[in-house]
């Protein structure tokens, strides 16, 4: 399918002829929707905008704040893993299965139902007074994001027209989307140094309430007139699938690659995988039609996603080690220093929207890929001194920062194109889920080439030889995004776009 979308022809007559791309041509026709951001759609993007980014900050806000939570409630050292954990193996492993039941129910209410869990989990999690309350909070929590995420995305992507606006929109969501799990690291810090760990839960209560009270009367449900079944066989595949693959890798960053549980966890969560693709081709109603996953914007857009939120996260992660072992510096001073990165994304989701309208989606994805590349490739000749490191570190973060949100709105338009409305909460789910994976891949795997690179020992130098090694793998990584972009998304259809640009 094509990749770029440019703009679309009035049917008025009154105003200047709009271009229209062959990807806009296929899309549902958007005539009766409004071409610009009007009072409602943005206090819509508002509420959608503020949800997706309470969200985002819920993957990092705790990680400085662990060492005191293990102390708050008992918790050894070898089991505070299971605090990021618990939330990370839910939050990715019913992604698809909430995106897929909000096509089915309505989005609004899986939205809405999503947000006063997390509210409750959140209250539930800073009230804690044992490890049992609290990991099962963190679960819910995990939950609530698995469905909130797609079922928001999904609303937001069926609340405005395919074209600029949308891209608009995209455009601001993944800029907050990756600026939030860059300010939990800070808001984390801030918060557990001035109050309490607590507080990272007790955050989300307010701005959920606040939400709640707004959302159910400036947004529209959303779903299929046509009632469907949920395919519970495929269902259940995905998810254990899902769960079993997040939970190996988990283990196997913890414990190494010949763990015998992330093994035993992997092997299972690729046979579920491949039953589900099984299953699918075989069931009336699939939970993800084959037809769908087989279009190549969504397949290869998903796997550009799946990519870009591997490498940035678990970018954060080695630059943390770097820090706190390398140079010294402390947690607080460590999150802060990635204030220019959350800068960074910003400014690339502004940039973004008008990057694909003036070029093409295709245009982002690879410069977008080339800037991430250059610029995370550069990290790995940080020295050992402070004041030389920061002098390269905040720039390249920065523009890497810039070059990573292009492709993050990229694969986001790129894998809701060319979509009809009753499909958008799939493409948006699938989606998410690639968002949730890679987000709880990269820092695992990872974190595994740091420790084969250093063979346990923990003086600065060596853990500092680890972390260029594994800043140069996530360079590779980011190139090999580019390559699948060039390769399996180039298409005749961009080129006629372009020529319909200058016609």
């Amino acid at each position: 399918m094509p990749t770029t979308t440019a703009r679309s022809r009035s049917s008025a007559g009154k105003r200047p002829p709009k271009r229209k791309s062959r990807a806009a041509a296929t899309a549902p026709a958007a005539t009766d929707q409004p071409q610009q951001l009007t009072g409602r759609l943005r206090l819509i993007l508002t509420v959608l905008l503020v949800a997706q980014f309470m969200l985002a900050v819920d993957f990092s806000i705790l990680n400085v704040a662990l060492p005191l939570i293990g102390d708050g409630i008992g918790l050894s050292l070898s089991n505070l893993q299971w605090v990021a954990t618990s939330f990370a193996l839910s939050a990715a492993g019913f992604t698809l299965f909430f995106g897929r039941l909000g096509d089915l129910i309505g989005r609004k209410k899986i939205f809405l139902g999503s947000l006063a869990l997390l509210g409750a989990a959140s209250l539930a999690g800073g009230l804690a007074t044992s490890q049992q309350v609290l990991l099962i909070a963190r679960v819910a929590q995990g939950l609530a994001t698995a469905a909130a995420t797609p079922s928001g995305l999904s609303l937001l992507t069926t609340s405005f027209p395919e074209g600029p606006l949308r891209q608009r929109a995209l455009g601001l969501n993944g800029a907050l989307m990756s600026a939030g799990f860059t300010a939990g690291a800070i808001l984390g810090g801030v918060l557990t140094d001035l109050l309490s760990w607590r507080w990272a839960f007790f955050i989300n209560v307010p701005i959920a309430l606040a939400v709640l009270l707004i959302a159910p009367s400036v947004i529209k449900e959303s779903k299929p007139t046509a009632r469907a079944q949920l395919d519970l066989p495929g269902a259940l595949a995905v998810t254990l699938g899902l769960l079993g693959l997040v939970y190996g890798l988990t283990q196997a960053g913890e414990h190494g690659w010949s763990n015998s549980h992330a093994v035993i966890a992997m092997t299972l969560g690729a046979v579920l995988l491949a039953a589900f693709f099984r299953i699918e081709g075989k069931v009336a109603q699939p939970l993800v039609p084959l037809k769908t996953l087989s279009r190549r914007n969504v397949a290869w857009g998903n796997a550009l996603g799946l990519l870009a939120f591997v490498t940035e996260t678990s970018l954060v992660y080695l630059l943390t080690l770097y820090l706190q072992k390398t140079l010294g510096l402390s947690p607080l001073a460590a999150g802060i220093t990635f204030g220019v990165l959350g800068i960074g994304t910003v400014v690339g989701g502004l940039l973004a929207p008008k990057v694909i309208t003036r070029t093409s989606t295709l245009t982002a994805l690879i410069v977008g890929g080339i800037i991430q590349t250059v610029f995370t490739a550069a990290l790995a000749f940080l020295g050992n001194t402070t004041g030389a490191a920061m002098a390269l570190l905040l720039p390249a973060t920065f523009f890497g920062g810039v070059g990573n949100m292009l492709v993050i709105v990229g694969f986001m338009v790129t894998a809701t194109s060319g979509l009809p409305d009753q499909e958008q909460g799939l493409a948006t789910g699938l989606a998410s889920m690639s968002q949730q994976v890679g987000i709880t891949l990269g820092t695992p795997v990872m974190s595994t080439v740091v420790s084969a690179t250093t063979a346990g020992a923990t003086t600065a130098s060596t853990i500092h030889h680890g972390v260029t090694i594994a800043i140069a793998v996530n360079a590779v990584l980011v190139l090999l995004g580019v390559i699948i972009a060039a390769a399996f998304l180039r298409t005749r259809e961009t080129g006629h776009a372009r020529l319909a640009q200058h016609a």
